[in-house]
């Protein structure tokens, strides 16, 4: 029986590999193990920073519906909680759009989670 050789499939994995590296400086876009670190710890970054992404933009969504809430005289978590006992159903990243571009609805909407506050008990 022939011997199997592995030239061909090690060559295109390697060339693969190079290849997704092609940014890189020096020998880590010239050289397969260096490229290989390279991807992988790109891989590693790519993944985090997805995840960090999603954070980051609620994060900026909170803060300009906020400041559009100092505006209109209302807290952030009053507003909030005004809305989900008003039943709407916008969330942040809509409101926050709002927020920047329809003063007028962003009111509105403001008016409703003010009137649809829950009754606060005297102490």
């Amino acid at each position: 029986m022939a011997r199997v050789k592995h030239a061909v499939s090690s060559q295109r994995r390697h060339r693969r590999m190079v290849r997704r590296a092609k940014g890189a400086w020096g020998k880590r876009s010239k050289l397969f193990r260096r490229a290989k670190e390279t991807v992988n710890r790109a891989m590693v970054f790519a993944t985090r920073d997805r995840k960090a992404r999603k954070r980051d933009f609620r994060r900026l969504w909170i803060t300009r519906i906020h400041a559009a809430c100092g505006t209109e005289g209302i807290r952030y978590h009053r507003f909030i909680a005004g809305l989900k006992a008003a039943n709407v159903t916008l969330d942040r990243k809509i409101l926050a759009d709002l927020a920047v571009t329809d003063a007028p609805a962003f009111r509105e909407l403001a008016q409703l989670a003010r009137a649809a506050q829950p009754v606060q008990a005297a102490a």
